[in-house]
């Protein structure tokens, strides 16, 4: 496998950096960088690093090409390296992160999970209505992985915070057995990546059941509800898994926000060619600003999504009247 890390991937820009993706020969992993400077999103992040763990796990063989760029110290201080355990050859002051990211982490149970939430919300220095969201995306998209994913290694997680902007970018990856498997579990009709990609965004629909509206433990609307939190905040969201990805454009600021149930009525771009990655890549960007209310994002994304699940019944069991004679 090949990874190379451009000078720029971020979400509204990824697609050439998922092409350049060669899945091919298993047994190895190279990673290269642009020789000047690498800035990209956490989900690139957590996507070479998990891979490369999953290498050195199965005994291949880990090739990371020494860096020149200057980014270098960025990696080194986010916890790549120490994750891959390889030499930086690097000494870097590690100062306190606070207020700008949080550092690679793999979570691989509950109390992971507990921990790295607990520690992250202090470095954000945000009001709390800001971090609700942030919460609820990290530990929805986490334990999706717990329950879906069968991913031995858990998740990586790994967020950058934009203070001036306002923004940050989360990255959750694993690799399991990836949308497609989980979801053909209840809908075996997901015939390619893309179709499933497109059935687990839609809300009510879960691969741990094929009822309407999912489960009292699982409702299916997790994914759901993520994106449209990008959608009504107007940011980015992306899912990529097997061949398939689906990005969230962001929405046009003049016109007024709608809620689609299904995720392809959306401004969105989507493809089924891409190289192939095991298991589920999720990224997405949060505009955390005081004028925004999480309970109301909520409010709106449960009237959605109990709207479509009325909907969806009243077509499931509807059935045709006949009168005799007729």
């Amino acid at each position: 496998m090949k990874i190379h890390l451009p000078n720029s991937a971020w979400i509204g820009n990824i697609d050439p950096f998922l092409r350049s993706f060669d899945s091919s020969d298993k047994s190895r992993l190279d990673i290269t960088s642009h020789h000047e400077w690498v800035s990209v999103h956490p989900c690139v992040l957590c996507m070479m690093v998990s891979l490369g763990m999953a290498i050195k796990e199965s005994g291949g063989t880990l090739n990371f090409q020494k860096m020149t760029a200057t980014s270098k110290h960025y990696l080194q201080r986010i916890g790549v390296f120490k994750l891959l355990q390889l030499d930086s050859e690097m000494t870097v002051t590690e100062h306190e992160p606070s207020g700008r990211f949080i550092e690679l982490t793999q979570i691989k149970n509950s109390e992971d999970l507990n921990r790295f939430i607990t520690d992250m919300i202090p470095l954000l220095h945000s009001e709390p209505e800001q971090v609700e969201p942030i919460k609820y995306v990290v530990s929805e998209l986490v334990r999706n992985v717990f329950e879906h994913s069968q991913s031995k290694d858990g998740a990586l997680v790994c967020a950058q915070f934009y203070p001036r902007s306002k923004i940050i970018r989360i990255g959750v990856v694993d690799i399991g057995i990836g949308v497609k498997n989980s979801i053909n579990y209840s809908y075996p009709e997901a015939r390619d990546d893309l179709s499933a990609i497109k059935l687990a965004l839609t809300p009510g629909v879960t691969g741990t059941t094929r009822r309407i509206g999912g489960t009292e433990s699982n409702a299916g609307a997790g994914l759901f509800f993520i994106k449209s939190i990008a959608k009504v905040n107007r940011d980015f969201f992306m899912i990529y898994s097997g061949n398939a990805m689906y990005k969230l454009l962001k929405s046009l600021s003049a016109r007024e926000i709608r809620l689609n149930a299904d995720p392809f009525e959306d401004r969105c771009s989507k493809h089924n060619d891409f190289p192939n990655w095991q298991g589920t890549v999720v990224a997405i960007d949060l505009s955390i600003k005081k004028d925004k209310n999480f309970e109301d994002f909520l409010a709106l994304i449960r009237e959605a999504y109990r709207k479509d699940i009325r909907e969806l019944n009243k077509i499931k069991f509807k059935k045709p009247r006949f009168t005799n004679g007729n």
